[in-house]
């Protein structure tokens, strides 16, 4: 098993998973900005990918990002890396580009 590595990274920067290239659900985000509001504390590490680019991509974590890169934009968040994809990620659409 590898071990967990941590980083932090500014969550606009990161990049969607294909399953939600639009982004966070609407009605998931704003049940997470009524219930949580602008705080981190408490959040679990969003888990990512690195693409063979150096890129990150969302595996799971996409409403997390997404509700602290609207609330909190100069937070930085921190992310898990779960494991290495075999191609790019940094073709795939932001939570910063989609934010809504």
């Amino acid at each position: 098993m590898n071990p967990r590595v941590f980083f932090n990274v500014d969550p606009r920067t990161l990049h969607l998973p294909t399953t939600r290239l639009s982004g966070a659900d609407p009605a998931k985000l704003h049940r997470q900005i009524a219930r949580y509001g602008k705080t981190t504390e408490g959040m679990p590490p969003i888990e990512v990918y690195s693409g063979t680019d150096g890129a990150f991509m969302i595996f799971d974590g996409v409403t997390r990002a997404t509700r602290i890169a609207k609330l909190l934009p100069e937070q930085f968040v921190t992310v898990e890396l779960i494991d290495d994809l075999p191609s790019p990620a940094g073709h795939l659409p932001t939570v910063g580009e989609v934010l809504p």
